[in-house]
């Protein structure tokens, strides 16, 4: 009987302070990817430096947890591609959104981190409506006719 009066798990735990480091799973969890998509980031952005301590266990600083929040937005929400943020990053172009692991970001996912003029270049072709898919085959259809052109100039 008295094993049964024992709470356990994280119910019995007080909740993690705002500064406290993270582990994958709860990073994961936050942040609702798999494990393997961190890790795959953690590749892809070097920005992103969990401490590892013994036998490869990761720990994320709360400014990591926020860059990755803000990734996972270009990414999933905003359209980008990884190239894409890779490069914003590389120009100071992301700020990463301050927050608890837990909560998820307003729906306007920060864009007002991004400088003007750096958007369409570098997302990926979804979320365009009709007028602005056949604007940019136009667009691709003249670029083609100038490639054309410049090569019989350049034979």
């Amino acid at each position: 009987m008295a094993s049964a009066s024992r709470q356990t798990g994280p119910s019995r735990r007080a909740p993690k302070s705002a500064a406290a480091f993270r582990t994958i799973s709860e990073v994961a969890a936050g942040l609702d990817v798999p494990q393997h998509v961190l890790r795959f980031w953690e590749g892809k952005f070097p920005q992103v430096r969990p401490l590892k301590r013994g036998g490869g266990r990761r720990y994320y600083r709360p400014e990591d947890v926020a860059l990755l929040r803000r990734i996972r937005e270009l990414l999933h929400h905003d359209g980008y591609t990884i190239r894409g943020v890779q490069k914003l990053l590389k120009e100071g172009a992301v700020k990463a959104a301050p927050g608890p692991v837990g909560d998820k970001p307003p729906g306007s996912a920060g864009s007002e981190a991004l400088p003007a003029g750096a958007g369409g270049e570098h997302r990926a072709g979804r979320g365009l409506d009709a007028r602005q898919r056949g604007e940019l085959k136009g667009l691709l259809a003249e670029l083609g006719e100038l490639r054309d052109l410049l090569r019989r100039e350049i034979d």
